[in-house]
């Protein structure tokens, strides 16, 4: 799809092509009729191109009035959006006169729910180490009277055959008397 700007160098363009069409079919072209048809195409050319910078200008000229029209529309578009919410805070104040007390009072109990959440993550977790630490303390007291255990049978056993000693050492004293 061509544009309106493009038109005028493409028709310049083609007229140069015909041109050096006509130039190159007849070989016997002299060489100032070569430097008129030159000269015409640079007119040519600077026409098209005068025409396409002044086509620009007025396009960017447009572009700059419509941009500032819309400028000046979105300004008054909030402005206005600024006033309707204005009036809409005005007719829930209507409705419910208590609702920022009520909103607040949500609002406070919501930040306790989330501390509440916390403190009793922290709790569990404290809780839950607690049992640990009371399951490896009872742990260690059940191993430690296990070694106490063991430690009486060793100290009895020890003193039983160290009874047993005496009373043969005990006997053979006898013997020899």
């Amino acid at each position: 799809m061509q544009t309106s700007e493009q038109q005028p160098l493409q028709q310049a363009h083609q007229q140069q092509q015909q041109q050096l069409a006509l130039q190159n079919s007849s070989g016997s072209l002299s060489f100032s009729s070569n430097m008129s048809l030159s000269r015409e195409d640079e007119e040519m050319s600077r026409s098209a191109l005068s025409t396409f910078r002044a086509k620009e200008e007025e396009i960017e000229r447009k572009k700059m009035e419509v941009r500032e029209r819309v400028l000046n529309h979105l300004g008054r578009v909030e402005e206005e959006t600024k006033r309707l919410a204005t009036i809409r805070e005005e007719l829930e104040a209507l409705a419910d006169p208590m609702r920022k007390d009520v909103s607040l009072v949500r609002k406070k109990i919501d930040t306790v729910n989330k501390e509440l959440k916390t403190l009793g993550h922290s709790c569990q977790k404290k809780e839950r180490e607690y049992k640990e630490a009371l399951e490896a303390f009872n742990d260690k007291n059940k191993e430690k009277v296990q070694l106490i255990t063991k430690l009486m049978e060793l100290v009895s056993e020890s003193e039983k055959l160290r009874m047993k000693k005496l009373e043969e050492l005990s006997k053979n004293i006898e013997s020899i008397n």
